[in-house]
């Protein structure tokens, strides 16, 4: 019996062993089998990493390429008279220094030099900077990457893209290639090269981070300089490290081609964070192009006003809910001889492509009509409640026509000069603020019958203490919409009462 029982436990015992071998055995052999068929996902496919090459990372020949290419800018502001007189300082503070430091509001008294970077883009010694490296400067100086000096003559600067074109005489300069900055990948490879902090020919590198980034600048402090609608931003964004001096310099990829032009850094120390954009040359050629055959960018608009669909969503949610698509730009009302609204547009339509490509935003928007001039045709493709309709529009410019503007400064629009009064008149009239007219000619101020010796005490309710603040805020109105420019002038003769003028600038 006891023989009987030993026997049966071992019996029991190899088996129970020999089923647990084989159990074991065969889930570790379906191992994987179980658990990717639990976890599979549709359309996978696993990536064999032997078989893909990872992208060339030696920058060597794109460096070679383009650092030659690099120049370094000083541009040099005079004080004005006003400055000299009356220790008047300038309450803008422009890209540049807000994003990398201001200046000392006492040395505002002497010549003020900022520097830069810039790019040759032709042999014949044309070049591309920001605006902002540039603006207001009395002298350009450039130096070349094998330390040659040259003086720069402007051509003209665009606020709206912060870009401008400069030019040095000389002919077999080194240049870099237009590439495709439509073409460029999140993730892609990048180079800066520039001059930070004074240090030339300098190259960093990193990816890019994000494309078509809008709504980076500030509001800035000056109220008569860009309005936030008439900015151009679809910048590249990069973690190339991009410092002071860098302003202006080449963002090439690895082919060594210009594919952007460096503009600032997000910093609240104003020093490299981590963060920085570019112009993409997509824009640059367009505003460049312009500026060397008429002196002045002829931009291209649909006529419509718009808002953005995330303000629609807060201020207006019936509306928004009601739409079928939630990204583009929504179309509220149409300008004055609108070309969108003639061509079938209405009001409630949603802008999603321009000639195919999407539009999620008012700055992709802006973006890319800007690429075309006045008298292109682009199809506009919109939302109309459930269906999806395509228009041929065809741009016009700001004055609602497809002709060329010319570059006229304000002087020539309005037909006059205008100078700073002097003690003695302030003191016989009474006043301690105004500019005086002199010099009329034909234009806005004969036309309204404004003659020489006019004291002109404000504009559009501002306070003039200068003749150039009085340019600002022209140059602010004619760059608003047809209906809006209106110049409201108050002012007088001396020992007579106080007279009101009203100047159309629109034509």
């Amino acid at each position: 019996m006891n023989r009987k029982l030993l026997f049966g436990f071992v019996l029991v015992s190899l088996l129970s062993a020999g089923i647990a071998v084989g159990t074991y055995a065969y889930l570790n052999k379906n191992d994987n089998v179980s658990v990717s068929s639990e976890f599979r996902q549709t359309g996978f496919y696993p990536v064999s990493y032997s078989a893909v090459a990872a992208e060339n990372t030696d920058f060597t020949l794109a460096a070679e390429r383009s650092v030659n290419a690099v120049v370094h800018i000083k541009s040099v502001v005079k004080p004005t008279q006003r400055e000299n007189n009356r220790g008047f300082i300038n309450p803008f503070v422009d890209p540049y220094e807000f994003f990398f430091g201001g200046q000392n509001p006492q040395a505002q008294k002497r010549p003020r030099v900022g520097f830069g970077s810039g790019v040759i883009v032709s042999t014949d010694g044309y070049i591309v900077t920001n605006n902002h490296v540039i603006e207001g400067a009395d002298e350009i100086e450039l130096t070349t990457n094998d330390d040659q000096t040259y003086t720069a003559k402007l051509i003209g600067g665009d606020e709206s893209t912060d870009i401008a074109l400069l030019k040095i005489e000389g002919k077999d300069f080194p240049v870099i290639p237009f590439g495709d900055s439509d073409a460029l990948r999140i993730g892609e490879w990048v180079l800066a090269v520039g001059n930070p902090f004074n240090l030339t020919s300098t190259v960093t590198a990193g990816i890019v981070s994000a494309k078509g980034r809008g709504s980076v600048f500030p509001a800035y402090g000056d109220p008569y300089r860009v309005r936030p609608q008439d900015k151009v931003e679809s910048f590249i964004q990069t973690d190339a490290a991009v410092n002071p001096g860098n302003s202006g310099g080449a963002l090439v990829n690895t082919r060594g081609e210009l594919v952007g032009i460096n503009t600032a850094i997000y910093s609240e120390t104003g020093n490299f964070v981590g963060y920085s954009f570019a112009v993409p040359i997509s824009i640059v050629k367009k505003v460049v192009s312009d500026i060397k055959q008429y002196g002045i960018v002829q931009r291209a608009l649909l006529g419509v006003n718009i808002r953005e669909l995330s303000y629609l969503k807060e201020q207006d949610p019936d509306t928004y809910n009601k739409l079928k698509v939630h990204e583009g730009v929504y179309v509220s009302e149409f300008s004055s001889n609108s070309s969108a609204q003639k061509a079938g547009m209405k009001s409630g339509d949603v802008i999603t492509a321009i000639n195919g490509v999407k539009v999620k935003n008012y700055q992709e928007l802006r973006a890319q009509i800007s690429r075309y001039s006045p008298g292109n045709v682009v199809e506009v493709q919109v939302q109309r409640g459930d269906e999806v309709k395509k228009y041929k529009v065809e741009l016009k410019n700001d004055q609602g026509t497809t002709d060329i503007v010319k570059n006229r400064s304000v002087a020539e629009i309005l037909g006059a000069s205008f100078k700073q009064l002097s003690p003695e008149t302030q003191k016989r009239v009474g006043i301690n603020y105004g500019i005086e007219v002199t010099d009329i000619t034909n234009g806005k101020m004969k036309e309204t019958g404004i003659k020489n010796g006019f004291i002109i005490l404000t504009a559009n309710d501002t306070k003039l203490d200068s003749p150039e603040t009085f340019t600002k805020i022209v140059e602010a109105i004619l760059k608003q919409d047809p209906d809006e420019r209106g110049l409201y002038i108050r002012g007088l003769y001396p020992n007579d009462r106080v007279r009101f003028y009203a100047i159309d600038l629109n034509s």
